[in-house]
């Protein structure tokens, strides 16, 4: 870590100054005095000359003796500060794990380790609370699902056995009851697949099979897909498909991605409009762009809309909406082919833009 090493770099450094502190005096005293002291005449019996004689004959002695002591000194001080320094981090690396919620403090020399282990900390408190929440989103979802599961299959079961005990129903009737029952069967398959999204969303690995795509037929031909269920609100197509745009994808799988992207604008679309489906090449990149005009979302809303198990509608309407893996699904399908994905919203308007390598 960078940290670490300047960390290490400053007590080398101090350690080193006060080795040259210590030692190199004890080295130039001596050399500067010898030097002043050849403009002198000396005689025996000097008290000073004695003197200087007695310096200069344990002067090598001295130095090996002192600077010795002083390496041993400096580096015992200096590995205690540095044991020091690993107990204050050892004691802090355990206080992240026992008392996360408590900021860390580190003596001043260790401050920037100290802002690091709290930017650690405050990751690891958001990563902590998003995943409790997705977890109770999912908690939340089954017991939704497990509930909407039974009240179709009730339908279904009741329809059905008035149909069986009732022999002499009017034709009219028994078409009517037979209608609600496929209705309430066709939602019960729904849900059913809603819950193996569930499963396959949680797989940690995917490999993309990739194959060179039209992606203007492929969109084209999805978008007729989409029509029997677009009648049902009274929504139509506006095409701006440009011809002959070629990309490397996983066929199957951004097939997936545009079903769920597709079907999402259809839930949330108002009754009597229009969804623009475009695509593009800008600056060297494939752009698709879905708009589609319905009740705009709020930019709080926006910032969480790629979430898994998220939903905007918080009421659970069983005409909208379904488990919230939809986009995340989406969102990941792109971003495993190396491309990137985004939404906007305003005045009414949702628009989500995709954008995808070219071939080189």
């Amino acid at each position: 870590m960078k940290i670490q090493s300047k960390l290490a770099k400053n007590l080398l450094t101090r350690y080193f100054l006060s080795l040259i502190v210590l030692v190199v005096p004890m080295i130039i005293v001596p050399v500067v005095i010898k030097y002043f002291a050849r403009f002198r005449i000396w005689y025996d019996g000097d008290p000073i000359y004695e003197l200087l004689k007695f310096i200069e004959a344990i002067l090598y002695p001295s130095i090996v003796v002192y600077g010795l002591g002083a390496w041993i000194i400096l580096t015992t001080y200096f590995i205690k500060k540095a044991l020091g320094y690993l107990d204050e981090t050892i004691q802090a690396t355990n206080q992240l794990v026992t008392e996360p919620e408590r900021p860390i403090h580190l003596s001043t020399n260790l401050v920037d380790v100290e802002n690091e282990m709290n930017e650690i900390r405050e990751r690891n408190l958001l990563d902590q609370r998003a995943a409790k929440e997705a977890e109770q989103r999912k908690n939340d979802l089954i017991v939704y699902l497990a509930h909407d599961l039974r009240t179709p299959l009730t339908s279904v079961i009741g329809y059905l056995t008035l149909l069986r005990e009732e022999p002499q129903l009017s034709t009219d009737l028994r078409a009517r009851y037979t209608n609600i029952a496929l209705e309430k069967a066709e939602r019960l398959e729904q849900l059913i697949g809603e819950f193996f999204e569930i499963t396959r969303f949680n797989l940690t690995s995917m490999t993309l099979e990739k194959e060179e795509v039209d992606l203007s037929v492929m969109l084209e031909q999805l978008s007729y897909e989409f029509l029997p269920v677009m009648q049902e609100k009274q929504l139509t197509w506006e095409l701006s498909l440009q011809k002959e745009v070629h990309c490397l994808i996983d066929l199957e799988k951004m097939e997936r991605a545009f079903d769920n992207l597709i079907r999402n604008a259809i839930n949330y679309s108002y009754e009597n409009t229009r969804l623009h489906l475009s695509l593009n090449i800008v600056d060297e990149k494939i752009s698709i762009q879905l708009t589609n005009r319905g009740k705009t979302i709020p930019k709080e809303k926006l910032t969480r809309i790629f979430e898994p198990f998220y939903r905007i509608d918080t009421a659970r309407q069983t005409t909208t909406g379904g488990t919230g893996l939809g986009l995340p699904i989406t969102k990941e399908m792109v971003e495993l082919h190396g491309g990137t994905i985004h939404v906007e919203s305003e005045e009414n308007e949702i628009i989500f833009t995709i954008y995808l390598d070219t071939i080189d």
